[in-house]
């Protein structure tokens, strides 16, 4: 029987065969068990005692209990245990205690008193189940049941069920509330060319940005492939959430290192308020998704608020997909073409293509949004194909008919570069319509570029062979790897918008449009600059050095033949 005093047990020979069968039964029990004296000194440990701490019995025996403490408990967590089995004669429950290598080890105790006939204590006798495996798959269960799997934030489940108790405590304490819905865009073209495991990747880094902004003053979850949403609670005002949309769209636009490789991804937001846009989970959400298309109609990388006015709900986007397809079919689809300026002479040395769609129900549909709803439903590749042979049969009948110098510049959707004939069809364009390569200029933005940058160089170096002229596009407000930039085959950078339209308003944005012209020039490339308004922006810019400008205090986008006609009329001494 090991180490318990017999004497103190054993009146008869009755008692030592008992004993005798009690000790072999306990040999082969799984639960480890322990006998202490009243002095609280080990007297008897089992085989299971052994596997479970790594103590054998000579290292334990006349020890105190003490020796498995894992210090994870305080002495009021003892203090408890041992009053209630004073109590009551017994304890039990979870303990964490520690094993002889050190290691710790989640337990299910139970300790009971050992009397005499006289109700004298004479010893107690602890048994225990090494729980620590199964505790760790409950929490593996609970993990999965309330958490994505891939990222490791709430899932789908998790993300209702707080949402409606952080709903309820808004309502009963009149706080505010916003919900802001995170599509990632372009995500696809990311798995289909890296692959699924990279996508993973991906959004595991995506995921790990938004907590460490976040934090955990308010909740983040994953609905499902690149759909995440924030929870913001307690908000005195709505710029807050337009704040932290806007640190998000940061944060995200910087590069993610997957498996060695650079890549860029960027996010379009929806956000919708409580009590102002609905007071359930489910129409918030659904108002946030609205705002979240809309942001991606407008151009995507930016965030949109939920107004009454945007009738883009799921059956109206298919409506206006189905009319798309029509209007395609039907040739409604036109072009509109805005002039781009020579800064030192003055001269209309270009056009930039838009493509425009007047729908009877939806108004009209402007370039960056119809190139959005037409990368949603497929039709991204006929009408760039359209546009390209219509923008080559412009041209040539612009150069035509008097000015043979100008260029017409294509913006190229990401969808449709990344196709196997993408250099096919801009060959194809250009030979079907018999016009000299160099007055076709290709704007790639730098969502096109920088998230497959060593995979598109050679696609770079094919067009630059055609003789096509290429620009970066918005350049600045994405990505801006100088790293590639030098290397990539580049004729002109173009200045985002943004940046032009702050100039006088904000010190930062100035300097920027400064350092990317002095970039340009320190690369041997052209800079232009988009969304020029008026004679100040056009004088800064000019003092600069920028090469080329285009906006509404030119002009904004006409027509073939009103452009024709601002042709014969243009004056270049009226703004130099």
């Amino acid at each position: 029987m090991g180490f318990i005093n017999i004497e103190q047990f054993i009146q008869s020979e009755d008692d030592l065969h008992q004993l005798d069968i009690l000790g072999k039964i306990l040999e082969q029990i799984s639960e480890g068990v322990m006998v202490v004296n009243d002095k609280r000194q080990i007297i008897y440990i089992n085989s299971a005692f052994e596997i479970v701490t790594g103590y054998n019995r000579n290292e334990v025996y006349m020890q105190n209990p003490k020796i498995l403490q894992s210090g994870l408990h305080d002495k009021h967590f003892y203090h408890k245990l041992w009053q209630m089995i004073s109590l009551e004669g017994s304890w039990s429950g979870e303990i964490w205690n520690k094993r002889k290598n050190g290691e710790f080890f989640l337990e299910w105790l139970t300790i009971s008193e050992v009397k005499n006939p006289d109700g004298l204590v004479q010893g107690y006798i602890g048994v225990f189940s090494d729980i620590t495996d199964r505790k760790k798959a409950e929490d593996e269960l609970k993990m999965l049941a309330h958490y994505d799997a891939l990222t490791g934030v709430p899932n789908r489940h998790s993300f209702t069920k707080r949402f409606s108790d952080l709903l309820d405590i808004s309502n009963q304490s009149q706080q505010k509330l916003a919900l802001l819905f995170l599509d990632l865009d372009r995500f696809k073209q990311i798995n289909d060319s890296l692959g699924h495991e990279a996508g993973d990747k991906l959004l595991m880094e995506v995921a790990s940005r938004l907590q460490e902004l976040i934090k955990n003053k308010d909740v983040i979850a994953r609905l499902g492939g690149d759909e995440f949403v924030i929870i913001l609670s307690n908000i005195k005002h709505q710029r807050e959430s337009v704040h932290i949309s806007e640190k998000i769209i940061e944060i995200l636009k910087k590069p993610f290192n997957i498996d060695g490789q650079e890549v860029y991804i960027t996010t379009s937001i929806g956000i919708s308020f409580f009590p102002n846009d609905g007071s359930s989970s489910e129409i918030l959400l659904k108002k946030a998704d609205k705002a979240m298309y809309m942001s991606k109609l407008n151009g995507r990388n930016q965030y949109e608020i939920y107004h009454e006015g945007m009738v883009h709900s799921d059956k109206s986007q298919i409506k206006m997909a189905a009319q798309l397809r029509k209007a395609w079919k039907n040739n409604e689809l036109y072009l509109l073409y805005q002039p781009i300026i020579n800064v030192k002479s003055g001269k209309i040395e270009g056009i930039e293509a838009k493509c425009h769609w007047k729908s009877n129900e939806f108004g009209e549909i402007l370039h960056e949004g119809l190139i959005s709803l037409a990368e949603e439903t497929g039709l991204i590749i006929p009408i760039s194909n359209w546009i390209l042979d219509q923008v080559c049969e412009d041209i040539k009948y612009i150069n035509l008919v008097g000015y043979p110098g100008i260029k017409a510049t294509v913006n190229i959707s990401p969808l449709h570069f990344q196709q196997e004939h993408f250099v096919k069809d801009i060959k194809y364009a250009i030979e079907d319509s018999n016009i000299p390569a160099r007055r076709i200029e290709l704007e790639l933005s730098e969502s096109v570029i920088m998230p497959h940058a060593s995979l598109v160089k050679s696609k770079l170096i094919e067009l630059k062979k055609v003789g096509v002229k290429l620009t970066i596009d918005r350049f600045g407000a994405g990505y801006s790897s100088l790293s590639y930039l030098h290397r990539f085959p580049i004729d002109k950078l173009k200045i985002d918008q943004s940046f032009i339209q702050n100039i006088g308003k904000y010190e930062d944005d100035a300097s920027i449009v400064e350092a990317i012209i002095h970039l340009g020039k320190h690369l041997h490339l052209l800079v232009a600059a988009e969304g020029v308004l008026n004679d100040r922006h056009f004088k800064y810019l000019k003092k600069l050095g920028c090469d080329a400008i285009q906006g509404q205090y030119i002009s904004p986008p006409l027509h073939l033949e009103e452009l024709l006609e601002l042709l014969k009329e243009w004056d270049p001494s009226l703004i130099l």
